[in-house]
Protein backbone atom coordinates (compact mmCIF):
# COMPACT_ATOMS: atom_id res chain seq x y z
CA UNK A 1 0.00 0.00 0.00
CA UNK A 2 1.22 3.49 -0.84
CA UNK A 3 0.60 6.44 1.44
CA UNK A 4 -1.90 7.80 -1.12
CA UNK A 5 -4.13 4.76 -0.49
CA UNK A 6 -4.61 5.54 3.21
CA UNK A 7 -8.09 6.86 4.02
CA UNK A 8 -6.81 10.10 5.53
CA UNK A 9 -4.81 10.86 2.39
CA UNK A 10 -7.70 10.00 0.10
CA UNK A 11 -9.95 12.42 2.00
CA UNK A 12 -7.32 15.15 1.95
CA UNK A 13 -6.64 14.73 -1.76
CA UNK A 14 -10.33 14.74 -2.64
CA UNK A 15 -10.95 18.05 -0.87
CA UNK A 16 -8.01 19.66 -2.70
CA UNK A 17 -9.24 18.33 -6.04
CA UNK A 18 -12.85 19.35 -5.39
CA UNK A 19 -11.76 22.88 -4.48
CA UNK A 20 -9.73 23.20 -7.68
CA UNK A 21 -12.62 21.95 -9.80
CA UNK A 22 -14.88 24.57 -8.19
CA UNK A 23 -12.54 27.28 -9.51
CA UNK A 24 -11.33 28.34 -6.06
CA UNK A 25 -7.61 27.68 -6.56
CA UNK A 26 -6.08 29.54 -9.47
CA UNK A 27 -2.35 28.96 -9.88
CA UNK A 28 -0.99 28.32 -6.35
CA UNK A 29 -3.91 30.08 -4.63
CA UNK A 30 -5.32 28.73 -1.38
CA UNK A 31 -3.98 26.34 1.23
CA UNK A 32 -5.17 23.56 3.51
CA UNK A 33 -3.97 21.97 6.75
CA UNK A 34 -5.34 18.95 8.60
CA UNK A 35 -4.49 17.99 12.20
CA UNK A 36 -4.03 14.22 12.21
CA UNK A 37 -5.35 11.72 14.73
CA UNK A 38 -2.94 9.39 16.53
CA UNK A 39 -4.18 6.41 14.46
CA UNK A 40 -3.63 8.31 11.22
CA UNK A 41 -0.09 9.24 12.27
CA UNK A 42 0.65 5.59 13.08
CA UNK A 43 -0.65 4.50 9.66
CA UNK A 44 1.61 7.04 7.92
CA UNK A 45 4.67 6.51 10.12
CA UNK A 46 6.26 3.77 7.94
CA UNK A 47 6.63 6.40 5.20
CA UNK A 48 8.28 9.05 7.43
CA UNK A 49 11.78 10.42 6.80
CA UNK A 50 14.35 9.92 9.57
CA UNK A 51 16.01 12.75 11.50
CA UNK A 52 14.96 15.87 9.62
CA UNK A 53 16.01 19.29 10.92
CA UNK A 54 13.65 21.53 12.90
CA UNK A 55 12.58 24.94 11.54
CA UNK A 56 11.27 27.81 13.66
CA UNK A 57 7.57 28.57 13.19
CA UNK A 58 7.97 32.16 14.37
CA UNK A 59 5.20 31.74 16.94
CA UNK A 60 4.57 29.39 19.84
CA UNK A 61 1.49 27.15 19.87
CA UNK A 62 1.95 25.18 23.06
CA UNK A 63 -1.27 23.16 22.84
CA UNK A 64 -0.18 21.81 19.43
CA UNK A 65 3.13 20.44 20.73
CA UNK A 66 3.73 16.95 19.35
CA UNK A 67 0.89 17.20 16.83
CA UNK A 68 1.18 16.21 13.18
CA UNK A 69 -0.37 18.11 10.25
CA UNK A 70 -0.89 17.43 6.59
CA UNK A 71 -0.23 20.67 4.72
CA UNK A 72 -0.16 21.93 1.17
CA UNK A 73 3.26 23.13 0.10
CA UNK A 74 4.09 26.80 -0.41
CA UNK A 75 3.88 27.69 -4.09
CA UNK A 76 2.31 24.37 -5.04
CA UNK A 77 -0.74 24.14 -7.31
CA UNK A 78 -3.92 22.47 -6.04
CA UNK A 79 -4.57 21.12 -9.55
CA UNK A 80 -1.43 18.95 -9.27
CA UNK A 81 -2.09 17.39 -5.87
CA UNK A 82 -4.26 14.46 -7.01
CA UNK A 83 -1.60 13.32 -9.50
CA UNK A 84 1.57 14.11 -7.55
CA UNK A 85 1.12 14.19 -3.78
CA UNK A 86 4.79 13.46 -3.00
CA UNK A 87 5.86 16.83 -4.42
CA UNK A 88 2.86 19.02 -3.52
CA UNK A 89 1.93 18.26 0.10
CA UNK A 90 3.72 17.26 3.27
CA UNK A 91 3.28 15.87 6.76
CA UNK A 92 4.70 18.17 9.42
CA UNK A 93 5.56 17.41 13.06
CA UNK A 94 5.46 20.13 15.74
CA UNK A 95 8.18 19.94 18.40
CA UNK A 96 7.67 19.55 22.15
CA UNK A 97 7.90 23.30 22.77
CA UNK A 98 5.36 24.17 20.08
CA UNK A 99 7.71 26.65 18.39
CA UNK A 100 9.29 24.63 15.56
CA UNK A 101 8.32 22.11 12.91
CA UNK A 102 9.96 19.52 10.69
CA UNK A 103 8.76 17.84 7.52
CA UNK A 104 8.52 14.08 8.07
CA UNK A 105 7.08 13.19 4.66
CA UNK A 106 6.43 14.79 1.26
CA UNK A 107 7.80 17.73 -0.77
CA UNK A 108 10.35 15.34 -2.24
CA UNK A 109 11.89 18.02 -4.44
CA UNK A 110 12.18 20.49 -1.60
CA UNK A 111 9.95 23.18 -0.23
CA UNK A 112 8.12 24.25 2.90
CA UNK A 113 4.53 24.13 4.17
CA UNK A 114 2.12 26.83 3.02
CA UNK A 115 3.35 30.38 3.55
CA UNK A 116 0.32 30.89 5.81
CA UNK A 117 1.35 28.02 8.09
CA UNK A 118 1.64 30.29 11.18
CA UNK A 119 -1.91 31.58 10.53
CA UNK A 120 -3.16 28.04 10.23
CA UNK A 121 -1.47 26.93 13.44
CA UNK A 122 -2.80 29.87 15.48
CA UNK A 123 -6.30 29.04 14.31
CA UNK A 124 -5.85 25.31 14.90
CA UNK A 125 -4.74 26.20 18.42
CA UNK A 126 -7.91 28.24 19.01
CA UNK A 127 -10.24 25.63 17.52
CA UNK A 128 -8.64 22.80 19.47
CA UNK A 129 -9.61 24.63 22.66
CA UNK A 130 -13.01 26.04 21.69
CA UNK A 131 -14.30 22.78 20.17
CA UNK A 132 -12.85 20.46 22.82
CA UNK A 133 -10.41 18.88 20.35
CA UNK A 134 -13.11 18.25 17.72
CA UNK A 135 -12.06 20.55 14.85
CA UNK A 136 -9.10 19.41 12.75
CA UNK A 137 -9.22 21.43 9.54
CA UNK A 138 -8.23 24.92 8.45
CA UNK A 139 -9.01 25.53 4.77
CA UNK A 140 -8.42 28.69 2.75
CA UNK A 141 -9.73 29.26 -0.78
CA UNK A 142 -10.20 32.14 -3.20
CA UNK A 143 -13.97 31.94 -3.63
CA UNK A 144 -14.87 34.50 -6.34
CA UNK A 145 -18.42 35.44 -5.33
CA UNK A 146 -17.52 36.05 -1.69
CA UNK A 147 -14.52 38.09 -2.81
CA UNK A 148 -16.83 40.14 -5.05
CA UNK A 149 -19.12 40.88 -2.10
CA UNK A 150 -16.19 42.34 -0.16
CA UNK A 151 -16.15 45.19 -2.69
CA UNK A 152 -19.81 46.13 -2.22
CA UNK A 153 -20.90 45.19 1.31
CA UNK A 154 -19.75 46.93 4.50
CA UNK A 155 -16.92 44.86 5.95
CA UNK A 156 -18.77 43.80 9.11
CA UNK A 157 -19.77 40.40 10.42
CA UNK A 158 -23.37 41.56 10.76
CA UNK A 159 -23.73 42.75 7.16
CA UNK A 160 -22.17 39.63 5.65
CA UNK A 161 -23.97 37.19 7.94
CA UNK A 162 -27.38 38.73 7.21
CA UNK A 163 -26.89 38.75 3.43
CA UNK A 164 -25.66 35.16 3.39
CA UNK A 165 -28.39 33.87 5.74
CA UNK A 166 -31.13 35.59 3.75
CA UNK A 167 -29.94 34.47 0.31
CA UNK A 168 -30.50 30.73 0.83
CA UNK A 169 -32.67 29.01 3.44
CA UNK A 170 -30.02 26.41 4.26
CA UNK A 171 -27.50 29.00 5.43
CA UNK A 172 -28.73 29.76 8.98
CA UNK A 173 -28.71 25.99 9.60
CA UNK A 174 -25.18 25.47 8.28
CA UNK A 175 -23.52 28.47 9.98
CA UNK A 176 -25.87 29.79 12.70
CA UNK A 177 -23.11 31.81 14.39
CA UNK A 178 -22.62 33.82 11.18
CA UNK A 179 -19.28 34.71 9.64
CA UNK A 180 -16.45 36.95 10.78
CA UNK A 181 -14.81 39.54 8.54
CA UNK A 182 -11.19 40.69 8.48
CA UNK A 183 -10.34 43.89 6.55
CA UNK A 184 -7.66 43.67 3.91
CA UNK A 185 -4.28 42.67 5.32
CA UNK A 186 -1.06 41.32 3.85
CA UNK A 187 -1.50 37.53 3.44
CA UNK A 188 0.80 35.29 5.43
CA UNK A 189 1.67 37.99 7.96
CA UNK A 190 1.37 38.11 11.73
CA UNK A 191 -1.43 40.69 11.74
CA UNK A 192 -3.84 38.62 9.67
CA UNK A 193 -2.98 35.50 11.68
CA UNK A 194 -3.82 37.20 14.99
CA UNK A 195 -6.95 38.92 13.65
CA UNK A 196 -8.27 35.65 12.25
CA UNK A 197 -7.54 33.62 15.38
CA UNK A 198 -9.42 36.15 17.51
CA UNK A 199 -12.49 35.83 15.29
CA UNK A 200 -12.17 32.03 15.17
CA UNK A 201 -13.08 32.02 18.85
CA UNK A 202 -16.61 32.95 17.75
CA UNK A 203 -16.96 31.84 14.12
CA UNK A 204 -16.07 28.83 11.97
CA UNK A 205 -15.67 31.00 8.89
CA UNK A 206 -13.65 34.17 8.40
CA UNK A 207 -13.97 36.25 5.25
CA UNK A 208 -10.74 37.95 4.25
CA UNK A 209 -11.58 41.15 2.36
CA UNK A 210 -10.62 41.05 -1.34
CA UNK A 211 -8.94 37.69 -0.74
CA UNK A 212 -11.24 34.77 0.08
CA UNK A 213 -12.56 32.49 2.82
CA UNK A 214 -10.70 30.97 5.78
CA UNK A 215 -12.75 28.27 7.49
CA UNK A 216 -12.53 25.45 10.01
CA UNK A 217 -14.36 22.22 10.65
CA UNK A 218 -14.16 18.74 12.19
CA UNK A 219 -13.75 16.71 8.98
CA UNK A 220 -13.27 16.99 5.23
CA UNK A 221 -16.94 16.84 4.17
CA UNK A 222 -18.25 19.27 6.78
CA UNK A 223 -15.55 21.86 6.08
CA UNK A 224 -15.86 21.69 2.32
CA UNK A 225 -19.65 21.82 2.63
CA UNK A 226 -19.44 24.93 4.81
CA UNK A 227 -17.31 26.78 2.28
CA UNK A 228 -19.44 25.57 -0.64
CA UNK A 229 -22.65 26.75 1.06
CA UNK A 230 -21.29 30.24 1.78
CA UNK A 231 -19.89 30.69 -1.72
CA UNK A 232 -23.15 29.50 -3.30
CA UNK A 233 -25.19 31.90 -1.18
CA UNK A 234 -22.93 34.78 -2.25
CA UNK A 235 -23.40 33.76 -5.88
CA UNK A 236 -27.20 33.77 -5.51
CA UNK A 237 -27.15 37.26 -3.98
CA UNK A 238 -24.93 38.61 -6.74
CA UNK A 239 -27.14 37.06 -9.43
CA UNK A 240 -30.24 38.57 -7.83
CA UNK A 241 -28.63 42.03 -7.75
CA UNK A 242 -27.48 41.69 -11.35
CA UNK A 243 -31.10 41.47 -12.54
CA UNK A 244 -31.16 45.24 -12.05
CA UNK A 245 -34.40 45.48 -10.07
CA UNK A 246 -32.95 45.43 -6.57
CA UNK A 247 -33.95 42.92 -3.90
CA UNK A 248 -37.77 42.88 -3.80
CA UNK A 249 -38.27 40.18 -1.17
CA UNK A 250 -36.10 38.05 1.05
CA UNK A 251 -36.21 35.83 4.14
CA UNK A 252 -37.30 37.95 7.11
CA UNK A 253 -35.66 37.93 10.53
CA UNK A 254 -38.68 36.15 12.02
CA UNK A 255 -38.49 33.52 9.28
CA UNK A 256 -34.81 33.01 10.08
CA UNK A 257 -35.83 32.36 13.69
CA UNK A 258 -38.46 29.87 12.49
CA UNK A 259 -35.84 27.97 10.49
CA UNK A 260 -33.49 27.89 13.47
CA UNK A 261 -36.23 26.57 15.75
CA UNK A 262 -37.30 23.90 13.25
CA UNK A 263 -33.74 22.59 12.87
CA UNK A 264 -32.63 22.98 16.48
CA UNK A 265 -29.87 25.54 15.96
CA UNK A 266 -29.19 28.77 17.85
CA UNK A 267 -28.83 31.83 15.64
CA UNK A 268 -26.54 34.69 16.57
CA UNK A 269 -29.24 37.09 17.77
CA UNK A 270 -26.97 40.15 17.62
CA UNK A 271 -27.28 39.96 13.82
CA UNK A 272 -31.11 40.00 13.85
Amino acid sequence: MSIAELEVMKGYIRLCDDGFKMGWHERNGGNFTYRMTANEVDACRPFFYPNREWTSIGITVGNLAGEYFISTGSGKFMRNIADNIDDTICIVEINREGNAYRIVWGLVHGGVPTSEFPSHLLNHSVKKVTTNNLYRIIYHAHTPNVIALTFVLPLTARDFSRVLWKSMTECPIVFPAGVGVVPWMIPGGTDIAIASSELMKEYDTIIWAHHGIFCSGPDFDTTFGLMHTIEKSAEIYIKALSCGQGIRQTITDDELRQVAKAFGVTLNEKFL
